[in-house]
């Protein structure tokens, strides 16, 4: 798990994990379980599309809620919308990449589209930031202090462009490699790995004006040091 997941622990919906012997062999059986209802799903069959979603309705509700950060009332809405895209869209799926890859790119398009629109509506309620319903129970010190970390945490996550943002929730938060990610935004690798080093720098320097989040600068810091051979330079994203 990456430095910020560690950090974050309890507080971001985890990624699900299991034992490194059998991960593989359940990783494959999940490919060929997903090949075969897509093709179901190409012939029409409802049931195989039902199961779609039961299979992979908590891993696109993780990545919208991380990309939405935190704001949980939308989370359910863009859920619905991202399976109704692939509803319609299922017949067009080649098979050219995994269907979990393509599924994450179709997310990571409606998520961006739902961000754009929300910017152009007017907000008519504010509502203070920490707000808590009064008839919530008191929290624990400890969760009320992760739930303090991961919206300092969104906050910052704000303030980054949103090619760099997309790029270090998918890496950092979600574990995907870069060569998926590269799939999953339509950019090639190298351009990937750019946006998720300038990501980690920009990040690493506002951690360090959250007393909160302090501690996790250094290891974002390391992490987008450049690891290059000599003569070799990292370019600046600029996008």
């Amino acid at each position: 798990m990456q430095a910020v997941a560690l950090a974050l622990e309890h507080s971001w919906p985890p990624v699900a994990t299991s034992p490194s012997a059998s991960r593989q062999t359940l990783r494959n059986l999940r490919l060929a379980l997903d090949e075969e209802l897509v093709a179901r799903c190409q012939e029409g069959d409802t049931v195989a599309f039902r199961e779609l979603f039961r299979l992979h309705r908590s891993d696109v509700a993780r990545l919208v809620q991380r990309m939405l950060s935190g704001r949980t009332s939308d989370v359910e809405d863009v859920v619905q919308e991202v399976f109704l895209q692939v509803h319609r869209s299922i017949k067009d799926f080649r098979g050219q990449a995994r269907f979990s890859t393509w599924l994450y790119r179709v997310t990571v398009n409606v998520v961006l589209m739902h961000r754009r629109a929300a910017k152009s509506r007017p907000v008519l309620v504010e509502q203070p930031e920490g707000h808590m319903p009064e008839d919530h129970d008191p929290l624990p010190d400890e969760q009320v202090a992760r739930r303090t970390r991961v919206a300092a945490f969104g906050r910052l996550l704000e303030r980054i462009s949103e090619k760099k943002r997309t790029v270090f929730i998918l890496h950092e938060l979600e574990g995907m490699p870069a060569a998926e990610i590269a799939e999953v935004v339509g950019a090639p690798v190298l351009t990937v790995r750019t946006r998720l080093f300038y990501a980690r720098k920009e990040l690493a320097d506002m951690l360090r004006e959250e007393p909160s989040l302090a501690a996790l600068a250094d290891s974002l810091d390391s992490d987008a040091r450049p690891r290059r051979k000599r003569g070799s330079r990292v370019r600046e994203e600029r996008t």
